[in-house]
């Protein structure tokens, strides 16, 4: 476990300093992502003082020391490796990591283990790979512009477009944050050996989140080192469970390096996939990475600032990886091939760990609670984190840091408590309710991944740290087939679950409104449309004076 202690102390600017620094140019005030010039683009809302608030406050902000001096000329040579610099950078990544462990993905990872067995790893790898770019492209976007991703949709769409993006990002943010309290409920009632209900485990789950966050008064670090020690529970308690199964080492290495997929496994293939992107994450990304002193407008401290966050992001989702593989093992090893593997979930997965592998000196069943504990407090805390940033970044609010805490997370708390008290009659009620939140986060993947691309990939938005035309085609591939996937799951639900005329043309009516959108976003990217090709062309020729 670590401890916040370990996490080194950080020099801070003083007030004088940020005083005598010069104010930062503010980015997209005269510009929009539409190639065509007729098209003005939408200013940033103003608060009532006229100041737009940050993503972090100025007092707020590490300050990296050593930044490397080769300012001069905006010099872009590859800066210097310094291991003392990436512990400074070191954080963000971790809390990034959170959304790959929440309680969604561990049952999607118990589930694959228990329908498929060991076949799914190699998917669980580059899946993991997937979000791993999609992640890198959020943190680019803060570092370049200064800016999180709400607050430059909030900049660049009119105000109906940023009005619906925010809704779709609430949306996500509370269906993700209904699985991961009800998974820490979950993990509270093993713990008290079923003495506390699931309502009583939302609340204290609800109570916990706020304790979190208020260490965040105390700094960014030790609130960072709070959610390390979590990650490094995770890992303790199923590193303990893989110890105690003993899965195959043999079969684990070939289901990571031969893919192979069935037509019996395509559903749990794509719940693999499908839990790689979760949108408030990318929202969330795009904010901390500005915790740390960075100026947008000096190339080399972007540059520098861009590797050391690939890097500590990196190292984080690899950590992040290798406790979903020993969650996949644990179960592929112990339910694969049995008749449980159809029925096994969050609510009974600790009773039927405990069927097969008994008690022994530390039951397994508290081990697997324990874990769930830790991924669920930790999830729910970065989902307040980012619903902060996400309604601050949308519409602009200019409240205390608590208050707006306080909506966002009644934003989710309120729901949470009438579904754990409607939906808390069986597993089999849950297991439905889980169901539909899958589907209604898969909604939300492109209202941030479509903005996302389409920022990264802007010259004016980014400037020489515009993304090339390689990476752009990737990652626009990486996108479709993403939102191809969870279209995929969208409609296996809704033909098996819509029943009835009137509710059947309501979903159809929606689902065109949802698909327009969807159009409207793409069109405004210039991906669809045949001019952004001639005016693309028109202005690489104009750079080369032809």
């Amino acid at each position: 476990m670590i401890s916040p202690t370990a996490f080194p102390v950080v020099k801070m600017k003083s007030q004088s300093q940020i005083d005598e620094e010069e104010p930062k140019p503010k980015y997209g005030e005269s510009q929009s992502l539409l190639t065509d010039p007729s098209i003005k683009p939408t200013l940033p809302l103003e608060s009532h003082d006229g100041e737009e608030e940050g993503t972090y406050e100025a007092k707020e902000k590490i300050l990296v020391v050593e930044f490397n001096g080769i300012e001069e000329g905006d010099c872009l040579t590859a800066p210097k490796f310094s291991w003392k610099k990436l512990w400074m950078f070191t954080g963000p990544g971790i809390l990034m990591s959170i959304a790959f462990l929440d309680p969604g993905n561990l049952e999607g990872d118990l589930q694959a283990g228990a329908f498929a067995g060991y076949t799914l790893l190699w998917l669980l790898m580059w899946a993991t790979v997937m979000g791993l770019l999609i992640q890198l492209l959020s943190a680019r976007l803060g570092v370049v512009t200064g800016k999180n991703l709400a607050e430059l949709c909030r900049e660049e769409y009119p105000n109906w477009a940023r009005y619906l993006l925010w809704g779709m990002a609430e949306l996500d943010l509370i269906a993700a944050d209904i699985q991961e309290v009800i998974g820490s409920a979950i993990a509270i009632q093993i713990l008290s050996n079923g003495v506390l209900p699931l309502w009583v485990g939302v609340v204290i789950t609800a109570c916990d989140g706020f304790i979190f966050l208020f260490l965040e008064n105390y700094g960014v670090r030790k609130l960072e080192a709070v959610f390390a020690a979590l990650i490094g529970t995770m890992a303790l308690s199923f590193a303990w469970m893989f110890a105690d199964a003993k899965p195959s080492g043999k079969e684990l290495l070939v289901g990571l390096l031969i893919p192979r997929l069935s037509s019996k496994t395509i559903r749990q293939a794509v719940g693999v996939v499908g839990c790689v992107i979760t949108p408030h994450n990318v929202f969330l990304h795009s904010a901390l990475v500005q915790s740390r002193e960075i100026d947008p407008s000096k190339k080399a401290q972007v540059r520098e600032a861009l590797m050391y966050y690939s890097i500590e992001s990196s190292a984080a989702l690899l950590i992040s990886f290798t406790i979903n593989l020993l969650v996949t093992s644990v179960f592929a090893k112990g339910f694969y091939g049995t008749k449980q593997a159809n029925g096994i979930g969050l609510v009974n997965a600790g009773q039927y760990l405990e069927e097969k592998y008994g008690g022994g000196f530390f039951p397994i069943l508290y081990i697997w609670g324990i874990g769930l504990l830790a991924a669920g407090q930790s999830s729910t805390v970065t989902g307040t984190y980012a619903g902060q940033f996400i309604m601050g970044g949308f519409l602009n609010l200019q409240m205390n840091k608590s208050l707006r805490a306080l909506i966002t997370r009644s934003f989710a708390i309120v729901p949470t408590m009438i579904v754990a008290l409607v939906f808390n009659t069986s597993e089999a009620a849950l297991d439905v309710m889980n169901e539909w939140l899958n589907v209604l986060q898969s909604m939300q993947i492109p209202f941030v991944l479509i903005p996302l691309l389409t920022l990264v990939a802007n010259e004016r938005v980014m400037g020489v740290f515009k993304i090339g035309s390689t990476l752009e085609r990737i990652a626009w591939a990486l996108a479709v087939l993403v939102m191809v996937i969870n279209a995929y799951t969208l409609l296996d639900f809704l033909v098996s679950e819509v029943n009835g005329l009137v509710f059947g043309l309501a979903v159809c009516l929606g689902a065109a409104g949802y698909s327009a959108f969807i159009y409207y976003l793409v069109l405004r990217s210039g991906a669809l449309s045949p001019s952004w090709l001639r005016i693309k062309h028109f202005q690489r020729l104009s750079s080369t004076g032809n």
